[in-house]
Protein backbone atom coordinates (compact mmCIF):
# COMPACT_ATOMS: atom_id res chain seq x y z
CA UNK A 1 0.00 0.00 0.00
CA UNK A 2 1.10 3.47 -0.76
CA UNK A 3 2.03 5.50 2.07
CA UNK A 4 0.68 9.29 2.68
CA UNK A 5 3.80 12.03 2.19
CA UNK A 6 2.88 12.94 5.62
CA UNK A 7 2.73 10.76 8.64
CA UNK A 8 -0.82 10.78 9.77
CA UNK A 9 0.14 10.86 13.14
CA UNK A 10 1.86 14.23 12.83
CA UNK A 11 -1.09 15.62 10.97
CA UNK A 12 -2.64 18.79 13.17
CA UNK A 13 -5.82 20.81 11.95
CA UNK A 14 -5.70 24.45 10.58
CA UNK A 15 -6.27 27.22 12.56
CA UNK A 16 -9.63 29.26 12.05
CA UNK A 17 -9.24 31.51 9.14
CA UNK A 18 -11.65 34.11 8.06
CA UNK A 19 -12.57 35.71 4.42
CA UNK A 20 -14.58 38.43 4.32
CA UNK A 21 -16.19 38.65 0.73
CA UNK A 22 -19.82 39.96 -0.47
CA UNK A 23 -20.84 41.94 2.04
CA UNK A 24 -19.92 38.44 3.84
CA UNK A 25 -17.79 37.53 6.78
CA UNK A 26 -16.63 34.18 6.73
CA UNK A 27 -14.95 32.45 9.58
CA UNK A 28 -13.88 28.49 9.05
CA UNK A 29 -13.13 26.41 11.85
CA UNK A 30 -11.00 23.03 10.75
CA UNK A 31 -10.08 22.25 14.61
CA UNK A 32 -12.93 20.14 16.79
CA UNK A 33 -11.58 22.44 19.86
CA UNK A 34 -12.01 25.54 17.74
CA UNK A 35 -15.46 24.56 16.52
CA UNK A 36 -16.64 24.08 20.37
CA UNK A 37 -14.88 27.01 21.66
CA UNK A 38 -17.12 29.11 18.65
CA UNK A 39 -20.68 27.15 19.21
CA UNK A 40 -19.94 28.13 22.68
CA UNK A 41 -19.41 31.95 22.13
CA UNK A 42 -21.52 32.11 19.74
CA UNK A 43 -24.63 30.96 22.23
CA UNK A 44 -23.18 32.77 25.13
CA UNK A 45 -23.50 36.25 22.86
CA UNK A 46 -27.04 35.34 21.43
CA UNK A 47 -29.39 38.55 23.15
CA UNK A 48 -32.35 38.16 21.84
CA UNK A 49 -33.03 34.63 19.90
CA UNK A 50 -31.35 31.27 19.53
CA UNK A 51 -32.78 29.18 16.81
CA UNK A 52 -30.76 25.61 17.06
CA UNK A 53 -31.29 22.43 14.90
CA UNK A 54 -28.63 19.41 14.49
CA UNK A 55 -29.11 16.35 13.30
CA UNK A 56 -26.93 14.72 16.04
CA UNK A 57 -27.33 16.05 19.58
CA UNK A 58 -25.77 13.46 21.78
CA UNK A 59 -26.46 12.76 25.68
CA UNK A 60 -22.15 12.78 26.43
CA UNK A 61 -20.12 15.50 27.95
CA UNK A 62 -20.29 17.91 24.81
CA UNK A 63 -23.76 17.85 24.38
CA UNK A 64 -24.32 18.48 28.08
CA UNK A 65 -21.87 21.73 27.69
CA UNK A 66 -23.86 22.93 24.87
CA UNK A 67 -27.38 22.31 26.48
CA UNK A 68 -26.12 24.06 29.71
CA UNK A 69 -25.10 27.05 27.80
CA UNK A 70 -28.40 26.97 25.80
CA UNK A 71 -29.86 26.17 29.53
CA UNK A 72 -28.14 29.53 30.46
CA UNK A 73 -29.31 31.61 27.34
CA UNK A 74 -32.97 30.66 28.23
CA UNK A 75 -32.15 32.03 32.08
CA UNK A 76 -31.19 34.85 30.85
CA UNK A 77 -34.00 35.99 29.11
CA UNK A 78 -33.36 34.86 25.31
CA UNK A 79 -35.47 32.84 23.06
CA UNK A 80 -34.48 29.36 22.83
CA UNK A 81 -35.81 26.81 20.29
CA UNK A 82 -33.80 23.55 19.59
CA UNK A 83 -35.47 21.01 17.34
CA UNK A 84 -33.02 18.01 16.98
CA UNK A 85 -33.47 14.50 14.75
CA UNK A 86 -34.93 11.86 16.80
CA UNK A 87 -32.96 9.31 13.93
CA UNK A 88 -29.50 10.76 14.86
CA UNK A 89 -30.19 12.07 18.75
CA UNK A 90 -29.59 9.50 21.11
CA UNK A 91 -29.95 11.86 24.07
CA UNK A 92 -33.35 10.97 25.68
CA UNK A 93 -36.02 13.58 26.28
CA UNK A 94 -35.16 13.79 30.15
CA UNK A 95 -32.12 15.26 28.91
CA UNK A 96 -33.26 18.34 27.72
CA UNK A 97 -36.06 18.64 30.52
CA UNK A 98 -33.15 21.64 32.28
CA UNK A 99 -33.89 23.09 28.81
CA UNK A 100 -37.87 23.64 29.23
CA UNK A 101 -37.68 24.33 32.87
CA UNK A 102 -35.78 27.30 32.13
CA UNK A 103 -38.26 28.56 29.81
CA UNK A 104 -36.62 27.15 26.40
CA UNK A 105 -38.90 24.81 23.71
CA UNK A 106 -37.26 21.93 22.41
CA UNK A 107 -38.92 19.38 19.52
CA UNK A 108 -38.03 16.10 17.84
CA UNK A 109 -37.98 15.82 13.61
CA UNK A 110 -39.43 12.26 14.49
CA UNK A 111 -40.40 10.36 11.17
CA UNK A 112 -42.25 7.22 12.18
CA UNK A 113 -43.52 4.68 10.32
CA UNK A 114 -44.89 6.45 6.78
CA UNK A 115 -43.11 7.45 3.91
CA UNK A 116 -41.53 10.14 5.88
CA UNK A 117 -39.89 7.48 7.83
CA UNK A 118 -37.23 7.17 4.63
CA UNK A 119 -36.35 11.22 5.17
CA UNK A 120 -33.98 12.50 7.30
CA UNK A 121 -33.84 16.00 8.46
CA UNK A 122 -30.00 16.01 7.99
CA UNK A 123 -29.82 20.06 8.55
CA UNK A 124 -27.09 21.41 11.26
CA UNK A 125 -27.29 25.45 12.14
CA UNK A 126 -27.73 27.76 14.97
CA UNK A 127 -29.09 31.23 14.17
CA UNK A 128 -28.02 34.22 16.98
CA UNK A 129 -30.16 37.63 16.79
CA UNK A 130 -31.71 36.56 13.80
CA UNK A 131 -28.33 37.66 11.73
CA UNK A 132 -25.11 35.54 12.83
CA UNK A 133 -25.53 31.58 11.90
CA UNK A 134 -22.81 28.90 12.63
CA UNK A 135 -23.38 25.75 10.19
CA UNK A 136 -21.27 23.15 8.49
CA UNK A 137 -21.24 19.74 8.82
CA UNK A 138 -20.50 19.00 12.30
CA UNK A 139 -23.05 17.69 14.97
CA UNK A 140 -23.16 18.18 18.99
CA UNK A 141 -21.21 15.21 19.78
CA UNK A 142 -17.56 14.52 21.69
CA UNK A 143 -16.95 13.22 17.80
CA UNK A 144 -16.76 16.33 16.01
CA UNK A 145 -14.75 18.53 18.76
CA UNK A 146 -11.85 16.42 19.81
CA UNK A 147 -8.05 16.06 17.75
CA UNK A 148 -7.42 13.18 15.47
CA UNK A 149 -5.09 11.97 17.96
CA UNK A 150 -8.27 11.06 19.90
CA UNK A 151 -10.11 9.80 17.71
CA UNK A 152 -11.58 13.27 16.42
CA UNK A 153 -13.55 13.41 12.98
CA UNK A 154 -12.50 16.29 10.58
CA UNK A 155 -14.93 18.47 9.78
CA UNK A 156 -15.94 21.80 9.30
CA UNK A 157 -17.66 24.72 11.52
CA UNK A 158 -18.59 28.20 9.38
CA UNK A 159 -19.52 30.99 11.47
CA UNK A 160 -22.03 33.52 8.96
CA UNK A 161 -22.30 37.09 9.59
CA UNK A 162 -24.04 38.80 6.54
CA UNK A 163 -27.30 38.81 4.75
CA UNK A 164 -27.76 35.58 3.88
CA UNK A 165 -28.41 35.07 7.61
CA UNK A 166 -32.02 36.45 6.73
CA UNK A 167 -32.44 33.43 4.18
CA UNK A 168 -31.70 31.60 7.25
CA UNK A 169 -34.05 32.65 9.11
CA UNK A 170 -36.79 32.43 6.35
CA UNK A 171 -35.42 28.49 6.04
CA UNK A 172 -35.70 28.14 10.02
CA UNK A 173 -39.47 29.14 10.01
CA UNK A 174 -40.48 26.67 7.60
CA UNK A 175 -38.30 23.34 8.71
CA UNK A 176 -39.74 24.02 12.11
CA UNK A 177 -43.11 23.94 10.91
CA UNK A 178 -42.01 20.58 9.09
CA UNK A 179 -40.42 18.79 12.18
CA UNK A 180 -43.31 19.61 14.21
CA UNK A 181 -46.10 18.68 12.10
CA UNK A 182 -48.01 15.73 12.31
CA UNK A 183 -48.27 12.72 9.55
CA UNK A 184 -46.06 11.91 6.91
CA UNK A 185 -45.68 15.67 5.57
CA UNK A 186 -43.72 14.15 2.42
CA UNK A 187 -45.36 16.24 0.19
CA UNK A 188 -44.80 19.70 2.08
CA UNK A 189 -41.05 19.36 2.26
CA UNK A 190 -40.83 18.99 -1.49
CA UNK A 191 -43.38 21.77 -1.76
CA UNK A 192 -40.86 23.84 0.32
CA UNK A 193 -37.88 23.47 -1.43
CA UNK A 194 -40.24 23.74 -4.70
CA UNK A 195 -41.00 27.21 -3.71
CA UNK A 196 -37.65 28.20 -1.97
CA UNK A 197 -36.02 31.62 -3.36
CA UNK A 198 -32.38 31.18 -3.28
CA UNK A 199 -31.88 34.56 -4.98
CA UNK A 200 -29.56 35.46 -7.64
CA UNK A 201 -26.13 37.40 -5.42
CA UNK A 202 -23.07 35.69 -5.01
CA UNK A 203 -23.90 34.08 -1.24
CA UNK A 204 -27.20 32.08 -1.12
CA UNK A 205 -28.61 29.46 0.70
CA UNK A 206 -29.13 26.26 -1.42
CA UNK A 207 -31.66 23.96 0.51
CA UNK A 208 -32.85 20.02 -0.88
CA UNK A 209 -35.77 17.65 -0.58
CA UNK A 210 -36.61 13.95 -1.42
CA UNK A 211 -36.82 12.70 -4.83
CA UNK A 212 -36.79 16.83 -6.19
CA UNK A 213 -34.77 18.05 -8.93
CA UNK A 214 -35.09 22.01 -9.44
CA UNK A 215 -34.89 24.06 -6.89
CA UNK A 216 -32.41 21.66 -5.17
CA UNK A 217 -28.73 22.37 -3.78
CA UNK A 218 -27.68 19.59 -5.83
CA UNK A 219 -29.59 20.77 -9.21
CA UNK A 220 -27.34 23.93 -8.91
CA UNK A 221 -24.20 22.51 -8.18
CA UNK A 222 -24.90 20.39 -12.03
CA UNK A 223 -25.31 23.40 -13.49
CA UNK A 224 -22.35 24.73 -11.98
CA UNK A 225 -20.64 21.60 -13.01
CA UNK A 226 -21.38 21.77 -16.73
CA UNK A 227 -19.64 24.65 -17.26
CA UNK A 228 -16.43 24.15 -14.52
CA UNK A 229 -12.49 23.97 -15.62
CA UNK A 230 -11.80 23.02 -12.17
CA UNK A 231 -12.92 21.49 -9.22
CA UNK A 232 -11.77 20.50 -5.65
CA UNK A 233 -13.76 18.04 -3.63
CA UNK A 234 -13.37 16.72 -0.10
CA UNK A 235 -16.50 14.50 1.12
CA UNK A 236 -17.04 12.29 3.82
CA UNK A 237 -19.34 9.72 1.94
CA UNK A 238 -18.89 9.35 -1.89
CA UNK A 239 -21.52 8.17 -4.08
CA UNK A 240 -23.45 10.68 -6.25
CA UNK A 241 -25.65 9.73 -8.70
CA UNK A 242 -24.67 8.43 -12.25
CA UNK A 243 -25.22 12.62 -14.06
CA UNK A 244 -23.09 14.28 -11.45
CA UNK A 245 -20.52 11.28 -11.76
CA UNK A 246 -20.44 11.89 -15.95
CA UNK A 247 -20.18 15.53 -15.06
CA UNK A 248 -17.24 15.41 -12.75
CA UNK A 249 -16.08 12.70 -15.69
CA UNK A 250 -15.90 15.91 -18.21
CA UNK A 251 -14.20 18.34 -15.74
CA UNK A 252 -11.39 15.97 -15.44
CA UNK A 253 -10.48 15.65 -18.64
CA UNK A 254 -10.63 19.53 -19.30
CA UNK A 255 -8.29 21.18 -16.27
CA UNK A 256 -8.75 18.55 -13.21
CA UNK A 257 -10.84 17.19 -10.61
CA UNK A 258 -9.39 16.50 -7.34
CA UNK A 259 -11.24 14.37 -4.54
CA UNK A 260 -10.22 13.44 -0.96
CA UNK A 261 -12.66 10.80 0.53
CA UNK A 262 -12.24 8.96 3.73
CA UNK A 263 -9.50 6.26 4.14
CA UNK A 264 -11.26 5.99 7.77
CA UNK A 265 -15.06 5.79 8.59
CA UNK A 266 -17.23 4.99 11.17
CA UNK A 267 -18.50 2.33 8.95
CA UNK A 268 -16.10 0.74 6.25
CA UNK A 269 -18.80 0.11 3.70
CA UNK A 270 -18.76 4.22 2.74
CA UNK A 271 -15.45 3.42 1.81
CA UNK A 272 -16.23 0.44 0.00
CA UNK A 273 -18.92 2.35 -1.93
CA UNK A 274 -16.66 5.31 -3.30
CA UNK A 275 -14.11 2.76 -4.01
CA UNK A 276 -16.29 1.20 -6.21
CA UNK A 277 -16.90 4.36 -8.42
CA UNK A 278 -13.35 5.47 -8.26
CA UNK A 279 -12.57 3.88 -11.45
CA UNK A 280 -14.13 5.85 -14.70
CA UNK A 281 -13.15 8.64 -12.70
CA UNK A 282 -9.46 7.55 -12.49
CA UNK A 283 -9.64 7.27 -16.23
CA UNK A 284 -10.78 10.47 -16.73
CA UNK A 285 -7.47 11.77 -15.11
CA UNK A 286 -8.81 12.73 -12.02
CA UNK A 287 -6.68 12.64 -8.74
CA UNK A 288 -7.88 10.73 -5.63
CA UNK A 289 -6.66 10.84 -1.99
CA UNK A 290 -7.97 9.23 0.46
CA UNK A 291 -7.94 10.86 4.37
CA UNK A 292 -5.71 9.16 6.47
CA UNK A 293 -4.97 11.01 9.84
CA UNK A 294 -9.04 9.93 11.56
CA UNK A 295 -12.21 9.94 9.95
CA UNK A 296 -13.49 12.15 7.50
CA UNK A 297 -16.92 14.33 7.94
CA UNK A 298 -16.25 17.35 5.94
CA UNK A 299 -18.52 18.25 3.33
CA UNK A 300 -16.68 21.41 0.77
CA UNK A 301 -16.57 21.58 -2.55
CA UNK A 302 -15.07 23.97 -5.04
CA UNK A 303 -16.29 24.46 -8.62
CA UNK A 304 -13.22 27.49 -10.03
CA UNK A 305 -14.33 30.54 -7.74
CA UNK A 306 -17.74 28.79 -6.32
CA UNK A 307 -17.50 26.98 -3.11
CA UNK A 308 -20.36 25.16 -1.57
CA UNK A 309 -20.12 23.89 2.33
CA UNK A 310 -22.95 22.80 4.63
CA UNK A 311 -24.63 19.34 5.54
CA UNK A 312 -24.57 17.60 2.58
CA UNK A 313 -22.17 14.71 1.49
CA UNK A 314 -21.49 14.17 -2.20
CA UNK A 315 -23.89 10.90 -2.03
CA UNK A 316 -27.72 9.34 -3.07
CA UNK A 317 -29.23 9.88 -0.04
CA UNK A 318 -27.79 13.70 0.56
CA UNK A 319 -29.05 14.23 -3.15
CA UNK A 320 -32.18 12.64 -3.66
CA UNK A 321 -33.46 11.78 -0.03
CA UNK A 322 -32.44 13.80 3.22
CA UNK A 323 -33.45 17.50 3.77
CA UNK A 324 -30.03 19.43 2.68
CA UNK A 325 -28.82 22.65 3.47
CA UNK A 326 -25.94 24.24 1.39
CA UNK A 327 -24.36 27.67 1.13
CA UNK A 328 -22.94 28.52 -2.36
CA UNK A 329 -20.93 31.66 -2.13
CA UNK A 330 -19.21 32.94 -5.41
CA UNK A 331 -15.80 34.58 -4.77
CA UNK A 332 -12.19 33.58 -5.74
CA UNK A 333 -11.09 34.64 -2.60
CA UNK A 334 -13.04 32.14 -0.38
CA UNK A 335 -12.11 29.33 -3.27
CA UNK A 336 -8.47 29.95 -2.90
CA UNK A 337 -8.91 30.00 0.68
CA UNK A 338 -10.45 26.52 0.69
CA UNK A 339 -8.44 25.27 -1.45
CA UNK A 340 -5.08 25.87 0.71
CA UNK A 341 -7.31 24.18 3.14
CA UNK A 342 -7.59 20.55 0.61
CA UNK A 343 -3.96 20.96 0.05
CA UNK A 344 -2.76 20.76 3.78
CA UNK A 345 -5.61 17.66 3.58
CA UNK A 346 -4.08 16.45 1.26
CA UNK A 347 -0.63 16.39 2.55
CA UNK A 348 -1.51 13.93 5.37
CA UNK A 349 -3.64 11.52 2.33
CA UNK A 350 -3.40 8.25 0.56
CA UNK A 351 -3.08 9.15 -3.55
CA UNK A 352 -5.17 6.24 -5.20
CA UNK A 353 -3.11 5.78 -8.28
CA UNK A 354 -4.52 3.65 -11.41
CA UNK A 355 -1.91 1.16 -10.39
CA UNK A 356 -3.11 0.95 -7.22
CA UNK A 357 -6.77 0.81 -7.93
CA UNK A 358 -5.84 -2.21 -10.25
CA UNK A 359 -4.22 -3.89 -7.80
CA UNK A 360 -6.75 -3.42 -5.49
CA UNK A 361 -9.61 -4.30 -7.39
CA UNK A 362 -9.55 -8.08 -7.61
CA UNK A 363 -13.11 -9.65 -8.67
CA UNK A 364 -14.25 -10.82 -5.46
CA UNK A 365 -13.24 -7.52 -4.34
CA UNK A 366 -15.42 -5.33 -6.85
CA UNK A 367 -18.12 -7.98 -6.31
CA UNK A 368 -18.20 -6.90 -2.16
CA UNK A 369 -17.94 -3.18 -3.32
CA UNK A 370 -20.97 -3.50 -5.45
CA UNK A 371 -23.08 -5.37 -3.04
CA UNK A 372 -22.57 -2.62 -0.62
CA UNK A 373 -22.81 -0.20 -3.22
CA UNK A 374 -26.19 -1.48 -3.28
CA UNK A 375 -26.94 -1.16 0.58
CA UNK A 376 -25.89 2.05 0.83
CA UNK A 377 -29.38 3.37 -0.65
CA UNK A 378 -31.16 1.69 1.83
CA UNK A 379 -32.83 3.24 4.90
CA UNK A 380 -30.05 3.77 7.69
CA UNK A 381 -31.12 1.37 9.82
CA UNK A 382 -30.29 -1.10 7.54
CA UNK A 383 -27.21 0.32 6.20
CA UNK A 384 -26.29 1.36 9.79
CA UNK A 385 -26.28 5.08 9.61
CA UNK A 386 -24.06 5.50 6.83
CA UNK A 387 -24.83 9.48 6.40
CA UNK A 388 -24.28 10.18 10.08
Amino acid sequence: MLKPPQDPADYRDPEPFTVEAKEHRFTFYPHGADRMQALIKHIQGAEDTLWVYYYMFQDDQSGTVIRDCLVEAAERGVEVHLVIDDFGSDAPDPFFRPLIDAGGRFSRFQARFSVRYLVRNHQKFVIADSKRVLSGGFNVSDHYFKPPQDNGWCDMGVLIDGPVADQFCDWWELVKGWAESEGSQFRRIREMVKEWDEGDGPVRLLVGAPLLRRSHWAWRFKRDLSNAQRVDMVTAYYSPTRSIRYLLRRVARRKGVRLIAAGKSDFEATIATARLLYKRLLRSGAKIFEFQPCKLHMKLIVIDDIAYFGSANLDKRSIRINAELMVRVEDAEVAAALRELMDHMQAASMEITPKWYEEKSTFLTRLGWRLTYLATFADYRVSRSLNI
